[in-house]
């Protein structure tokens, strides 16, 4: 799988994850442009208004998948798919989306130093698409930040268990304020956190 991100090219290898249709596995390394085979790519880049259906959906299923069951009951009124499409506007400029064969199949949200959302299509998991996303998300962060953080649902342990895999460390407890209309609501999280190198 080669992964594109503003004129650099990147091979991505996860020998002994599970594959999934269209999503072929090869070693990690960077190459030039020219030495990159027929291997179908992930093309990073910034998200456009002609995104938000996509990012929404994806980001309604992934939420149900990472939070029902780990979050207040009362939070799920404001977590339908339209929700979802209203929230992603405000978000584009500091949202980009990953494309495999034309097709959004994830999407990081940045913020200051943090990251926000991040989020693969179901059947994108298992594949590197994540780590591709989360890699990205970092170098954008140690641009400006020395430490990025993010917020995991209290429970969600596969979240946990990707985010430990990738150097990231519990930093405690954390309130974290879901937004709703009018408000945010308090939901118990994990604060995660990761000391990035920042360029020279």
């Amino acid at each position: 799988m080669t992964v594109v991100v503003t004129g650099a090219a990147y091979t991505l290898c996860i020998p002994h994850a599970p594959r999934a249709p269209g999503f072929p596995c090869h070693r990690l390394a960077r190459a030039p442009a020219r030495e990159l085979c027929s291997r179908p790519v992930i093309a990073l880049r910034p998200a456009t208004a002609r995104d938000t259906d996509a990012i929404a959906r994806i980001w309604h299923a992934g939420w149900r998948d990472g939070h029902l069951g780990h979050v207040p009951e009362e939070l799920h009124a404001h977590r339908g798919l339209d929700a979802f499409v209203a929230r992603v506007p405000p978000r584009l400029g500091m949202t980009t989306v990953a494309e495999v064969g034309g097709a959004i199949a994830g999407f990081i949200t940045v913020i200051d130093a943090e990251l926000e959302q991040l989020y693969v299509a179901a059947e994108a998991r298992g594949t590197g698409l994540a780590a591709a996303l989360l890699e990205r998300a970092e170098q954008q962060i140690g641009e400006r930040f020395e430490v990025a953080w993010l917020a995991v649902a209290a429970g969600n342990a596969r979240a946990c268990r990707f985010y430990e895999r990738h150097g990231w460390h519990d930093a405690g407890a954390l309130d974290y304020g879901a937004e709703i209309p009018g408000g945010t609501l308090a939901v118990a999280c994990r604060r995660y956190e990761r000391k990035l190198a920042r360029p020279g």
